[in-house]
């Protein structure tokens, strides 16, 4: 093959719309591949964490200036050819990346907040910032999956929830072939959905058990609360507002604020809705079973969101959704970490019965099923450690390129 001709890049010069090779092995870096398109700052900002001198530029050069780059002859690199790459590793990197985007979106969310009341442009800016990421990150490939997430809290925070909502929701719209404008909505309502608890005193937010008659009607008033916030502003939509204010809706109309039936609820605020109300049970103290969410949905939920849609919920899950606990058919126990097309064969973190060897599992390489769904209680105590099987559930997206 005759050489190539590669440009070097300092890493000074990395900017957004480039896409570059790292020059490292894949096993030395988070990324999926060492072929990098640069969508957002914090790509960068990895990069920079790298010890790299430089970076090979492979497309974009014209948004540079020509003296910003060497041209050299990169014998090393002269085959962009990628590298077979180990499914179990590539798996294990995704997850990764999965984990940081969630926690950073949890934070960039978080930062938003701080600002509606002070700086309503800047919280806006940043919260519609956020939404780009959000969908960028589900569309970098064309068949993304849920990866089971956590910001580490024992309770879900306003803002962790908006994010696992947001996902949920962007998926089904996804699936639905939704628009983009209709997806920016449904993600920037679900950020903020739930802002208007923030109004309501700590000690009925963060109350364990259940809450009285009063207690309950001052928190079945967020909705008002964070619709009110919001809409002062001028800055949002009304698809957006509605989605705030009409998030507890059902379509039987027993939901509220306002009871609306049927048609009266957009499309967006119902898939918005149906996602709050699955996340919700994750984090419900008899439940924390994603498996056992979705029974609940069906059981109690009959009538109250349209069937198509919990159709499509279902299919996004997949049978055994992030977070369930599995035995697999060599008789060891996991907790599943990403749906895959092989409904059967997961990805997942496993351990012996006892919680001894614990590893990330490819189900597919090593022709191993899902046998059953387990209960908390029917893990020992060192599988209950290994597995970290109380944590609390989220979802962010993942893909792993097939």
């Amino acid at each position: 093959m005759a050489k190539a001709e590669q440009i070097q890049l300092p890493l000074s010069k990395l900017q957004i719309g480039l896409t570059v090779k790292l020059p490292l092995s894949w096993k030395n870096h988070p990324f999926l591949l060492n072929r990098v398109e640069i969508k957002e700052e914090a790509q960068i900002e990895l990069i920079k964490s790298l010890g790299v001198p430089y970076v090979i530029l492979l497309k974009g050069g014209e948004l540079l200036p020509e003296d910003d780059v060497e041209e050299v002859i990169d014998e090393a690199a002269e085959e962009v050819v990628e590298q077979e790459i180990d499914p179990k590793l590539l798996v294990r990197k995704s997850l990764r990346l999965s984990q940081q985007r969630f926690v950073q979106s949890v934070n960039e969310s978080r930062a938003a907040f701080s600002k509606v009341g002070s700086d309503p442009e800047g919280a806006y800016r940043s919260s519609a910032a956020l939404v780009e990421d959000l969908l960028e990150h589900m569309l970098e490939v064309d068949t993304p999956f849920l990866a089971l997430v956590s910001a580490g809290e024992s309770d879900a925070s306003v803002t962790q929830h908006g994010i696992s909502v947001a996902v949920v929701a962007l998926m089904i719209a996804k699936a639905m072939d939704l628009s983009k404008s209709d997806m920016r909505d449904i993600a920037l309502g679900c950020l903020y959905h739930d802002i208007g608890k923030l109004k309501v005193p700590d000690v009925i937010r963060r109350k364990k058990g259940g809450l009285t008659e009063h207690e309950a009607n001052f928190m079945k008033m967020h909705p008002n609360f964070g619709y009110d916030m919001l809409s002062k502003s001028g800055l949002y939509d009304q698809a957006v507002l509605n989605i705030i204010l009409h998030h507890h809706e059902f379509i039987d109309g027993t939901g509220y604020p306002d009871g609306l039936k049927g048609n009266k609820i957009p499309m967006v605020t119902q898939i918005v809705s149906l996602a709050n109300d699955y996340d919700r049970q994750l984090w419900t103290e008899n439940i924390r079973s994603p498996q056992v969410a979705l029974g609940y949905l069906f059981k109690n939920r009959a009538g109250k969101h349209a069937e198509a849609l919990i159709a499509v919920l279902v299919k996004i899950l997949g049978i055994y959704p992030p977070g369930t606990i599995v035995e697999l058919s060599d008789k060891s126990v996991g907790k599943v970490m990403m749906t895959t097309k092989e409904v059967k064969q997961p990805q997942v973190w496993a351990c012996q019965p006892d919680g001894s060897d614990a590893a990330l599992r490819f189900l597919t390489k090593e022709d191993v099923l899902v046998e059953k769904v387990l209960k908390l209680e029917e893990l020992s105590e060192g599988a209950m450690k290994s597995l970290q099987a109380d944590m609390g559930i989220s979802f962010y997206f993942s893909g792993v390129p097939s």
